[in-house]
């Protein structure tokens, strides 16, 4: 019985250490404790016989934390899906943490097996952005969103800071003097240099004013049928509101009717317009296929420029295989209202608003989560995501999602405008910072002007090729042929 618990305790520390890494998210944001737990994991997985073990349950604390807002899709329908959500939480906390466990592994093999588990989590961290669909939520060089260290987000996008904060981590972890006063030292210089940055002069705004509208529908509510009617009165009523903005913007499938079976629906959207252009989130459908998209609805009542959405939410907005493997089921998309699924789009789009407004990248939801979906397009003006986040419960989902947003507009140097179905809605600048924001499920409407943007950061330009040549460089140093020694 002894022996057994000795050998429960460590993977029970490194359990809690991962849950310590995760206080680094948001809303909590606390990097002063995520930065030395994870300081702590490297120094108890260089000192163990069995990292692989440590590394995958560390991380399976850290995603049980940090992901817990999973468990709110299910809760939309307890009867139906409430018995899911435990199942759903241990399986992805479970499953992402396989990455972490990937890189205890890698660090038997390290000259110094805590710093081979930092570049090994760094790598991973990068790796699980793209693979099958990818699902970067929640990197470990996202504590930093909330503080000036963020602004190196310019330079090397999250996979660079994630790279920062796990060598900072191994710095700390150091029997060794030098290297916990250089972690030390970098951490200050980083610091130092994101407060410059914000202090630097930002160019005059466009001289446009823009409406965001955050209509407040309950999850639970907002294809309730006796209620559709209330939904889309709330919204037009925030829509014709005077005086009169250059673009008003609702979150995405806000409308709660079909326009195509409904065509008269976009008279009276323009109607409440007053002249000025709505883009609206809604449900398009062509037969039995439908698509999430952004629409823009002219003056006129026509609908114009429209974008369907492409990075599609695995199980949220399709079903995996569900042609095939599932089609014996019922099983359904959380999110979809039109059939058990929606078609992905062709890819990036800019919807062109004129010579006043410019031209916006539109991000539907789960498309600002991921850096690259950021590419394939000339240079727009600014980003525009719509989203609904009632699906993400009340506490971290919203908040996450947002500062993964916001950290966007630092990578590319764009301002950022964000419309929420419940909240968080905000415009960020070009650097990051919250110019105007409404108060969380809260039902109203904010004018807001339209920051203007920067020239091209380094990391729009190059994307992540500069970190992935510098953890080239990292494994070959650290992984190389040697004789083991200690960390």
């Amino acid at each position: 019985m002894a022996s057994n618990w000795s050998g429960l305790r460590p993977i029970s520390v490194a359990a809690l250490l991962g849950v310590l890494v995760a206080t680094g998210q948001a809303p909590l944001g606390a990097w002063y404790l995520a930065l030395p737990a994870l300081a702590g994991l490297c120094w108890l997985i260089a000192r163990s016989t069995a990292p692989v073990w440590l590394a995958w349950f560390a991380g399976a604390g850290y995603f049980a934390a940090a992901l817990n807002w999973i468990v709110q899709p299910f809760m939309v329908d307890v009867a139906k899906d409430g018995w899911m959500a435990p199942f759903a939480l241990v399986f992805l906390a479970f499953g992402m943490a396989l990455f972490w466990a990937l890189a205890g592994l890698l660090s038997r093999y390290a000259r110094s097996p805590a710093i081979g588990f930092a570049i090994a989590l760094a790598a991973t961290d990068l790796l699980r952005g793209y693979v099958r669909t990818g699902f970067p939520w929640a990197l470990i060089g996202h504590i930093w969103i909330d503080t000036p260290v963020a602004q190196l987000a310019a330079y090397v996008g999250p996979s660079g800071l994630s790279l920062l904060t796990a060598l900072l981590a191994a710095g700390l972890a150091s029997r060794r003097p030098l290297p916990a006063g250089l972690a030390i030292v970098s951490l200050a210089a980083a610091w130092t240099f994101g407060m410059w940055t914000l202090a630097q002069p930002m160019p005059n705004d466009r001289p446009v004013t823009l409406r965001l509208v955050q209509p407040n529908a309950e999850q639970q509510a907002k294809w309730d049928p006796d209620l559709a009617n209330q939904f889309f009165n709330r919204l037009l009523a925030f829509t014709e509101a005077k005086p009169t903005p250059d673009l008003v913007i609702w979150p995405e499938t806000s409308l709660p009717y079909l326009l195509d079976l409904h065509p008269e629906i976009g008279g009276m959207i323009a109607s409440a317009g007053n002249g000025a252009s709505v883009a609206i989130g809604m449900q398009r459908v062509e037969g039995d296929k439908a698509w999430n998209s952004l629409a823009i609805i002219a003056p006129d009542g026509i609908r114009g420029q429209t974008y369907d959405k492409h990075h599609l939410v695995p199980f949220g907005e399709y079903i995996p295989f569900g042609d095939t493997l599932l089609s014996w089921s019922n099983i359904a998309a959380f999110a979809s209202q039109a059939g058990n699924g929606y078609m992905a789009g062709p890819g990036p789009q800019l919807l062109d608003f004129g010579p006043k407004l410019g031209r916006a990248l539109p991000l539907i939801c789960y498309e600002a989560v991921f850096p690259q979906d950021l590419r394939g397009t000339e240079r727009p003006d600014w980003l525009l995501q719509i989203t609904n986040d009632a699906w993400f419960g009340h506490w971290t989902g919203p908040f996450q999602h947002a500062a993964q947003a916001r950290l966007r507009a630092i990578e590319q140097g764009l301002p950022l405008v964000r419309v929420a179905n419940t909240g968080v809605t905000a415009v960020y600048d070009a650097r990051g910072r919250i110019t105007a924001s409404l108060p969380f499920e809260t039902a109203s409407y904010l004018d807001a002007a339209l920051p203007a943007a920067l020239p091209a950061t380094i990391y729009a330009v190059f994307g992540e090729y500069p970190v992935l040549l510098l953890l080239l460089g990292l494994f070959l140093r650290q992984f190389a042929p040697h004789k083991r020694r200690g960390a």
